[in-house]
């Protein structure tokens, strides 16, 4: 438990040192907005203010140096959150500057697909796929194996930017989930498994006050890359019962969200919406 604690303390610190360095960096360079230009990272919020994307390339940035420095990582483990990590980030970050509004959803996407139209959410949505079955094949042990590990990476590579909807919502997502896996890690002494959840919430809670402040959101190049980390240290920590599990989950959520707004489900819930509501400024606040 000692060599896990220490492994994931050295992989979070190392995710949030990077992050918050990126971040700064990103923001510091990026060219100013204003209203006739605000710039290709600039979006608008839930609230109609302007709000920077460069957290997401930030997030990835900061995890994807804390998972080529930690220790405590076999070099086909690194590679392979390197892989879901850095993979999933750029392709969200394309989506981010690319995408439209034209088709929405997993089933809008593949939709226009077989259409004949490529949409940037159907590369993204092949890519993430690919680069999930790419660090699967690298932490897998069979065809099978594989097949279900690089399914559950990419859907929860997914399933992350669907909360990414309102100021924390996914960060808080991620940390609720990936906070216990970390510790059920330490408990099992699976040093691994450990560095490899401790990586993402390193660098997520770094760039938690930003998002919660309403200065920032992680964007789909952030989210992608937090639920594809997360779920890269899940399958390597869960049994194939367990994995099964989640995978379905998974899948469950992924497809209740082309016919349910988790937004409104948050709201209408008052446990959902106070965890939700934590640390962020009230609704009706201009």
């Amino acid at each position: 438990m000692a060599r896990g604690l220490l492994y994931a303390l050295a992989g979070a610190a190392i995710g949030a040192v990077a992050a918050r360095a990126a971040y700064s960096a990103f923001t510091r360079l990026a060219p100013r907005a204003d209203e006739k230009e605000p710039g290709r990272w600039t979006r608008t919020n839930h609230r109609g203010e302007p709000i920077t994307l460069l957290e997401g390339p930030a997030f990835v940035a900061g995890s994807g140096a804390a998972a080529a420095l930690a220790p405590g990582l076999p070099p086909r483990v690194r590679l392979a959150a390197l892989l879901a990590g850095v993979g999933s980030g750029a392709l969200g970050a394309y989506d981010d500057l690319y995408g439209t509004t034209k088709s929405k959803g997993f089933k809008g996407h593949l939709t226009a697909l077989g259409r004949g139209e490529v949409t940037s959410g159907a590369v993204k949505i092949l890519g993430i796929g690919a680069t999930g079955l790419g660090a699967a094949a690298l932490v897998s042990r069979g065809p099978l194996d594989t097949l279900v590990n690089g399914a559950a990476i990419a859907g929860t590579a997914n399933l992350a930017n669907l909360f990414d909807l309102r100021p924390g919502r996914a960060i808080k997502v991620g940390l609720l989930t990936g906070g216990p896996l970390l510790a059920a890690s330490l408990f099992r002494d699976a040093p691994v498994t450990a560095a490899l959840a401790a990586v993402p919430l390193g660098a997520a809670a770094a760039l938690l006050p930003d998002d919660l402040g309403e200065r920032a959101m992680l964007g789909d190049a952030g989210a992608n890359a937090l639920g594809a980390l997360l779920g890269l240290a899940a399958v390597t920590s869960l049994g194939r019962r367990g994995r099964f599990v989640l995978l379905g989950t998974v899948a469950a959520l992924t497809a209740a969200s082309e016919k349910v707004s988790f937004t409104k489900v948050i709201a209408g819930n008052p446990v959902l919406n106070r965890l939700d509501m934590l640390g962020r400024r009230p609704v009706d606040a201009a």
